[in-house]
């Protein structure tokens, strides 16, 4: 985990190390045009394509489950898909709405709810010492969150007012 934790930190510092201040939300922008650019952009649509389907098979499994009564329902599959879609086409400026999105399930996901659910499911037997981890991880979270909606926030209503 720290490993993969380095290697993306690592690879967020060099690409801020090579762009500054310009750098863009989607990093491939920042490689410009020509064929390396070209061939890191359609690696990524192929990437996309092939695991789309897997990223939606637990929503495509929920919708059956409520609304087909868990049979397997490729009509519903299919709008499910349009819905996506042209969410991800109408929707303006879709990459400060997926940062918003990430910020906000990253950080619960990633730290406050684990240590939450670690907390309430030990906070009998653990030390006053644990606790106070759990509690820590619980507010960095909760700070972290606030902090990106805050930055996303000001950085739309200055990019709109620009």
């Amino acid at each position: 985990m720290i490993f993969i934790a380095a290697m993306y930190g690592g690879f967020g510092a060099m690409g801020y190390f090579a762009f500054g201040q310009n750098t863009q939300d989607i990093i491939t922008a920042n490689m410009g045009d020509g064929l390396l650019s070209t061939v890191v952009q359609l690696g990524l649509c192929i990437n996309l394509f092939f695991t789309f389907s897997l990223m939606m098979n637990p929503v495509y499994e929920v919708f059956e489950r409520r609304f087909w009564g868990g049979r397997y329902c490729l009509w519903m599959r299919w709008i499910l898909v349009l819905v996506v879609s042209l969410i991800a086409l109408f929707v303006l400026n879709f990459a400060d709405f997926l940062s918003l999105v990430g910020s906000s399930t990253c950080c619960l996901l990633g730290f406050v709810l684990p240590a939450l659910f670690h907390f309430l499911t030990f906070k009998d037997e653990m030390r006053w010492r644990d606790a106070g981890l759990d509690v820590g991880m619980i507010v960095l979270g909760v700070v972290l969150g606030t902090h990106r909606q805050f930055e996303l926030d000001y950085c739309s209503s200055s990019n709109l007012e620009a």
